[in-house]
């Protein structure tokens, strides 16, 4: 069990914005820490962390990056210098450039191409009641997918698990392999009450630090709401706040439409792991 009487103790607990009707685990060094010592005495169940790892390989492979170069992307178009990809010549510009260099190269020619913007995304998973079964599976088929769709580009990913109280398992920045954020994933110990608000501040300050041109959360739970305040009116503050509603089980569809459609985002139904992917790639588009 996670001890949170212990990270009390640690001073690793200090009180979240809800006002006392959540506890949030912060990202700082010295929490962290405390996390991973408590996060060290709690053993998953072993079937179910390798079905979630099983799923998490294959899903890594399977939306890997394509892209030769980190820069190129179906983003804005951009000037830049010729580099032996694009023919859409940007005309005005490449006279500019000539005309001071009667001797031009290759690379003198301006070309007209897509750039990607960096993206900062947080993942909340709800962990409340029984993570097994087709639970665990959509979990752990979304932080593989995340994780493998958001690597070597320069973009972030950041984790949060919530319950009744809310645990920020991995901040924006640095590179956290998708095998070992599924093993802290699961060693959190699922609760009974879901506090879908406290769970929604705690994305939003983690993602206020990012400084990346397209900020988004995505919200994967059941959005059965029974704990803190309404989380509607919170959902307002997002740039994009995308919800994933887990259908295989009790859910409260209009909370989950409701939240997609005040943060800005796209709302996509998830039966099971399978539809993870495809509703990812309508998400974040």
């Amino acid at each position: 069990m996670l001890d949170t009487a212990a990270l009390r103790d640690k001073g690793a607990l200090p009180a979240g914005p809800t006002g006392g009707q959540g506890v949030l685990v912060t990202g700082g060094p010295a929490t962290r820490r405390a996390l991973d010592e408590l996060l060290e005495d709690v053993v998953p169940d072993r079937e179910v962390a390798a079905m979630a790892q099983r799923i998490g390989r294959r899903l890594a492979i399977s939306r890997r990056p394509r892209a030769d170069r980190p820069d190129r992307g179906a983003g804005k178009l951009a000037s830049v210098p010729y580099r032996y990809r694009s023919d859409d010549i940007d005309l005005d510009r490449t006279i500019e450039v000539l005309t001071e260099r009667p001797v031009p190269e290759d690379t003198d020619v301006v070309v007209r191409e897509r750039m990607r913007s960096r993206r900062a995304v947080v993942l909340v998973v709800d962990v409340s009641g029984s993570m097994r079964g087709e639970k665990v599976r959509i979990a752990a088929a979304t932080v593989a997918a995340l994780s493998a769709d958001l690597s070597g580009h320069g973009d972030q990913l950041a984790l949060v698990a919530f319950w009744s109280d809310a645990a920020l398992v991995k901040p924006l920045g640095g590179h956290v392999p998708p095998g070992r954020l599924l093993d802290r994933l699961l060693r959190i110990p699922a609760r009974g009450l879901t506090n879908v608000r406290f769970a929604l501040e705690v994305a939003h300050a983690e993602l206020s630090r990012s400084s990346a041109r397209r900020r988004s959360a995505v919200l994967l739970s059941d959005a059965v709401h029974n704990a803190g305040p309404d989380p509607r009116p919170f959902a307002r503050r997002f740039p994009e706040l995308h919800v994933m509603l887990e259908t295989d089980g009790e859910h409260d569809l209009p909370l989950g439409a409701d939240l997609a459609r005040l943060g800005h985002g796209r709302f996509a139904p998830v039966a099971t792991h399978r539809d993870v992917a495809p509703a990812l790639n309508r998400l974040l588009r």
